[in-house]
């Protein structure tokens, strides 16, 4: 992976991350640099999960990005339960 496709994971993943905060209904008690976070290992576990079920697409690939969403959500409802709420 180049530098530019660590970048490019990053701004992805912060795409996902904030989709999935948007899916997940109620208010997150969770810091933005987080969101980043489960947004970042989402998409990389997402685009693993398409590749390992060889869902390729020519041009832009919408499993991987269904995948990537689908775990993001999971991520999210994760750490809201196990992150701690402010008081």
């Amino acid at each position: 992976m180049t530098i530019g496709g660590i970048i490019t994971a990053i701004i992805f993943g912060a795409i996902i991350g904030a989709i999935a905060r948007l899916l997940v209904p109620g208010r997150q008690n969770m810091p933005i640099w987080l969101t980043i976070v489960v947004g970042i290992v989402a998409a990389f576990i997402g685009t693993w999960i398409a590749h390992l079920l060889h869902l390729r697409t020519h041009g832009f690939n919408f499993w991987e990005t269904i995948f990537q969403i689908i775990v993001a959500v999971i991520g999210v409802l994760l750490v809201t339960t196990l992150w701690p709420r402010r008081t």
